[in-house]
């Protein structure tokens, strides 16, 4: 790359400038070292004497050329337009910018110059190293692993010592933070690029955030109208890293522990079962101190037709002429709405019931002879239906004196002629 005299017509018009001197001729370089794909300047700057000025500039690379190193102009060497560009001036800044570097261009550069009394030809060189962006450029994460809350830190290496700015992206994004505070939402994978040039990039590294389960639930399938003899099943789940394990998970009924697993089945399901179920979670994290988690409760209701029906009779002791309540007690969900009650007109074990009330009491407000005997209440709610045993209701013995003494007297005659017949 060369400017050459033609150029000299625009800078006659600029101010005077006598440009940079030191009393010597002279050029000074740095070296450099860049990723491929990438852009590089390499700095130069350059010298010259008191009354000069500056005529042409030109820019070359060590070949190899008849087995000999030779400066070669860089407009001479195989390369696409714009791959090299002058970025100095005529006064003493003599940059070179090297557009998507490639392995190709590693080597030595020199820079030369002629001004209106004399010129300069470098023996001294800028030397360009190129690495390859793929192993060269590495996203380390430390630690790769981490729990919520640790510090976790990312560092981009380069095969340069100096490398510009870089660009952090999580799961492609972009990011601003290339230290933080883990939490779950950081968990993804990492690569470090040259920002502006996001082609060149590092190998992808992934950040594991490991925490205590959250969002612990407890369901129950079927979730409403669980029915006695039916089945049901409880299940746990939770957010987790690592996942909470089958033995993690633990089911308590009213406080009490029930079973681990993160399932529970009732394949028949009974009134006992009825009660408030919760779950915890464990999978080693703590969190806030604790390292077991509760779900909410869950409150199952099992469904069931009225079931142990039984009679209370109030008073124990009945007279003739005194109230007697005969209260129908049950067990049901729902409550039973509906109660009747029947008195048996024939010995056990004939179907012969007579309706004699409903609701839950049946009262008789004055106790008389016809109403000893035997008792029933049957109970129903949406679901089904339910009966008590018979239940004796009788005066108290003694009530009847005057009348028992005619029917022993009848009794002892019937004997006494059964005997008489005997002996004839």
């Amino acid at each position: 790359l060369s400017v050459s005299f033609a150029s000299l017509l625009y800078r006659l018009f600029l101010p005077m400038s006598e440009g940079v001197w030191s009393g010597t001729w002279g050029v000074t370089y740095e070296n450099q070292c860049a990723l491929r794909g990438t852009s590089v300047d390499l700095k130069c700057k350059y010298g010259y004497t008191l009354g000069n000025l500056i005529t042409w500039v030109g820019w070359f690379k060590a070949q190899q050329v008849s087995n000999k190193l030779t400066q070669v102009p860089l407009s001479q060497l195989p390369s696409p337009p714009n791959h090299f560009k002058y970025i100095g001036d005529y006064r003493g800044n003599c940059n070179l910018r090297i557009n998507n570097v490639q392995p190709l261009d590693q080597g030595a550069y020199y820079f030369n110059f002629a001004a209106t009394l004399g010129s300069w030809t470098s023996d001294t060189y800028a030397f360009l190293s190129v690495r390859a962006a793929a192993t060269e450029l590495t996203t380390v994460v430390e630690p790769s692993v981490a729990r919520e809350g640790d510090a976790v830190r990312l560092t981009c290496k380069s095969g340069c010592p100096e490398t510009r700015k870089i660009n952090w992206f999580k799961d492609g994004r972009l990011v601003q933070r290339s230290q933080f505070q883990a939490s779950r939402e950081d968990a993804g994978s990492y690569f470090c690029a040259i920002q502006g040039e996001e082609t060149v990039r590092s190998a992808s590294v992934a950040l594991s955030v490991h925490y205590a389960p959250t969002d612990v639930t407890l369901s129950v399938s079927p979730s409403r109208d669980v029915v006695r003899g039916s089945m049901v099943t409880l299940t746990c789940s939770g957010r987790a890293n690592p996942p909470v394990a089958r033995s993690g998970y633990r089911l308590y009924k009213d406080a009490t522990y029930v079973s681990s697993g993160q399932s529970h089945v009732i394949s028949d399901v009974q009134p006992r079962h009825r009660g408030r179920y919760h779950c915890q979670a464990w999978n080693n994290i703590s969190r806030s101190g604790s390292n077991l988690i509760n779900s909410l409760a869950v409150y199952l209701d099992v469904w069931y037709q009225p079931m142990n029906v039984s009679v209370s009779v109030s008073p124990e002791h009945i007279v003739e002429g005194s109230g007697v309540n005969l209260t129908c007690i049950s067990d049901a969900n729902p409550a039973a709405d509906n109660y009747t009650w029947y008195k048996r007109t024939e010995p056990t074990g004939s179907h012969s019931l007579v309706h004699v009330g409903s609701g839950q009491v049946l009262s008789l407000p004055s106790m008389e002879a016809s109403h000893n005997g035997l008792y029933v209440c049957y109970v129903r709610n949406n679901l089904g239906e339910g009966n008590s045993t018979e239940v004796v209701l009788a005066m108290a013995a003694g009530q009847h004196g005057s009348q028992s003494l005619p029917i022993l007297a009848g009794v002892g005659l019937l004997l006494i002629a059964a005997l008489v017949a005997v002996l004839l």
